[in-house]
């Protein structure tokens, strides 16, 4: 389970599940387990700072690569 930060202001932003080995490119909204300071406005997903952090692609959210960090572990299968 993953930890979603905002890189500006390290406030957090969602848990997340991820499966597999490789970066978070993409958060699978069916993955997010619990929303803490994000918000979705105009297809864009935003900090409660006002931070940009991704963008809604109906399913799943693409996330900009310098705009969060994470911290915890992922499943591998």
């Amino acid at each position: 389970m993953l930890i979603i930060r905002c890189a500006a202001c390290k406030r957090k932003l969602w848990r997340y599940d991820k499966i597999g080995p490789g970066e978070v490119l993409r958060c699978h909204k069916d993955r997010i387990k619990k929303i803490f300071g994000a918000q979705i406005r105009d297809g864009r997903v935003y900090c409660s700072c006002g931070k940009d952090i991704g963008i809604d692609k109906g399913s799943f959210y693409k996330m900009i690569a310098k705009a969060f960090t994470y911290r915890g572990t992922k499943r591998n299968s």
